[in-house]
């Protein structure tokens, strides 16, 4: 079997803001640019949902969050998604996940048990990596390492951390892998840092200690012109950012200088074998707003800050640094690894292959789809359920506010998107134009929260509320039985209008 080695490499909370070779900014990602200087970088690259499960379940499905039964942090994936595994599985690969699952709905550390798609010998989630620690060493890496001082005084090192697990566990995998090059392997890492707690050796931290990331305008953002609920998130989650615009993080920053670090002991590993056949794919799941607009964390807002990710593909055959800025997806990411295999895609993933728009062949990618429902099930404390759909395009991004207010921005000449277009007379056309667009990719993709609700929006006096629509039976997804008709009980013949007269 001739098929070539994919490893894929993501981290948690880690935005184009703090990549180097994205925002110029020294933030110690030295090994991920040296990534990028070798392989096809995407300069536009959005995660689907700008929050951890949702962004995950698309990642690993094809699947938009609100179809995959993700839609929310811990919510598990429908039991008939098929997850990359599966597909690689299939295909005769040897399938290895190592790291942060988040998508067995549980909780954030997961129930530390293996899917079967995946190799148990290797399966190292969060509570796995719980496992491994006393109580009191729970409670030291959940609450009590919030400084250099004591990360020195509590003698932590990178043994102690999941980042150090994560590649340990991988760099033993790909020396076992060696030994049997003959079956084709698929290695999943999935880093939590530097998401909280922000735990790594006391030196990381010491060397960001007066490290402060210049935000610039959007620091200062008065979110006059944006949607309510932007205004009482900045309330109720105070930004650190002062007056001069600066924010400031040093375990943040230092964590993401070691899993850097971390990453780079693996592609050191990597580059050792020199098999001439294996892909790298590196990504991240969402950003972490850092004070930008006012505010922190992430949920539910359209901004490059926590939508614009790093996607960075390098093939055996490296290329020198290219770099492609048309808009692609998460969603794409899965399609293409697929394609890189000779893996068939389902009819039922929603992205599309980027292969052709590596090897520079015409490309169709146009429109990028952002979606977000509430942040997590368990609790409001993040302002409970906020849909939001965007769209991005090449120079504008489009955001409905399901329940609030919309946006517009100009990615061209307003990067820090800090004007609000979405009532300039200047920009309707454009404004409306990137509507319908957005309606129609709601409507192609079955999205379960369209409503004439997304249509009828004050600015859009042309749009009417309507009632009926087709029905359209599921997309073929390799694995279900065929959808049969409600009227007649046979298989669907496909797209119909519904006749909805009631008989007696």
């Amino acid at each position: 079997m001739n098929k070539p080695n994919i490893i894929m490499i993501m981290t948690d909370t880690q935005a184009t803001n703090m990549v180097g070779c994205y925002s110029g900014q020294r933030v110690g990602t030295e090994n991920i640019d040296g990534l990028a200087a070798k392989g096809v970088m995407f300069g536009s690259a959005y995660t689907t949902c700008p929050v951890c499960t949702p962004a995950r379940s698309a990642l690993f499905t094809g699947i938009y969050s609100s179809q995959s039964g993700a839609w929310t942090n811990n919510v598990a994936l429908g039991q008939n998604m098929r997850t990359m595994g599966a597909y690689f599985k299939e295909a005769g690969y040897r399938t290895v996940y190592i790291g942060k699952w988040h998508l067995d709905g549980h909780d954030y550390y997961g129930t530390g048990t293996c899917p079967d798609e995946w190799d148990k010998d290797y399966w190292y989630e969060g509570a796995n990596y719980l496992a491994e620690k006393t109580e009191q060493e729970i409670s030291l890496w959940r609450n009590g390492l919030n400084s250099a001082e004591d990360l020195r005084a509590n003698h932590i090192d990178a043994d102690f951390t999941w980042a150090h697990g994560i590649s340990k566990r991988a760099k033993a995998f790909l020396e076992e892998a060696r030994t049997t090059p003959e079956q084709p392997y698929l290695l999943v890492l999935s880093y939590d840092e530097p998401h909280h707690p922000f735990t790594c050796p006391p030196e990381y931290a010491e060397r960001y200690a007066n490290f402060a990331y210049l935000l610039g305008q959007k620091a200062a953002d008065t979110l006059e012109s944006k949607p309510e609920h932007q205004r009482l998130w900045a309330e109720a989650m105070p930004t650190p950012v002062g007056e001069d615009g600066m924010y400031r993080h040093p375990l943040y920053f230092a964590c993401n200088d070691f899993v850097d670090d971390q990453i780079g002991d693996v592609l050191r590993c990597v580059e050792a074998l020199n098999d001439g056949k294996t892909w790298i794919a590196y990504t991240s799941d969402h950003g972490e707003m850092m004070g930008a607009h006012r505010l922190v964390s992430k949920g539910s807002n359209a901004y490059d800050d926590i939508t614009r990710i790093p996607l960075i593909l390098c093939p055996p055959t490296q290329n020198t640094g290219q770099r492609i800025d048309i808009p692609v997806s998460h969603i794409d990411l899965l399609p293409t690894l697929l394609d890189v295999a000779g893996i068939p895609r389902t009819a039922a993933m929603h992205g599309k292959s980027l292969l052709p728009l590596i090897e520079g062949q015409p490309d169709d990618h146009q429109d990028v789809l952002i979606e977000f429902n509430r942040y997590e099930i368990e609790h409001d404390s993040f302002g409970g359920f906020i849909p939001m759909r965007a769209l991005v395009d090449d120079s504008f991004k489009l955001v409905i506010n399901l329940f609030d207010s919309d946006e517009l921005y100009d990615r061209k000449n307003d990067p820090d998107e800090m004007i609000n277009l979405i009532d300039s007379p200047e920009f309707a056309a454009i404004r409306d134009r990137m509507h319908d667009r957005l309606l129609a990719r709601m409507d192609e993709i079955r999205d379960p929260y369209r409503t004439y609700r997304w249509a009828v929006r004050p600015w859009r006096k042309d749009k009417k509320p309507e009632w009926m629509g087709s029905f359209r039976p599921k997309p073929d997804d390799g694995i279900s039985p065929v959808v049969r008709d409600y009227d007649t009980g046979l298989p669907t013949q496909g797209v119909k209008t519904e006749e909805k007269t009631l008989k007696f």
